[in-house]
């Protein structure tokens, strides 16, 4: 069973048991999903659906930290129950360690040894921590490693 088949059943059980919130939020993927779907013409498979549950999902963390700035604690509540919710169908994130051993195999790959080479980097290792890691924390790890 493919994440957007999945995805859509949660959408179904959530329907059945009455969780409104829970509803309004898979509504909210699959919406993304199908808005991708129209705009680039194309069947969303599982990694391009990472990349969109990524991008909700660092949207919600910013929103979280906007609010939090505001005083604004009912709208940290919803945001963060929706954070949790995009979260259940991202893979596991990499360990500390891991993404330290994926940043170091990059850059033996590229040969990058300076801060010039630092989109190379980005590059190799973005296929693999899609989803998995916070993009600019993996490159505020590359630039500390290259400078």
């Amino acid at each position: 069973m493919s994440l957007k088949e999945r995805i859509q059943e949660d959408m179904r059980a959530a329907m059945r048991a009455a969780a409104k919130d829970r509803l309004a939020t898979i509504r909210m993927i699959l919406a993304a999903v199908k808005q991708r779907e129209v705009d680039e013409r194309i069947t969303v498979d599982d990694s391009q659906l990472f990349a969109v549950l990524d991008k909700m999902a660092k949207q919600r963390r910013e929103s979280i930290t906007q609010f939090q700035a505001g005083g604004r604690a009912d709208l940290v509540a919803k945001e963060t129950a929706e954070l949790e919710i995009i979260n259940s169908y991202l893979p596991a994130q990499l360990s500390s360690a891991d993404l330290d051993a994926l940043i170091e195999q990059a850059m033996a790959q590229t040969g990058a040894v300076s801060i010039k080479e630092m989109g190379k980097v980005m590059a190799a290792i973005k296929a693999q921590a899609q989803g998995r890691a916070d993009m600019a924390v993996v490159g505020a790890r590359i630039k500390a490693r290259l400078s």
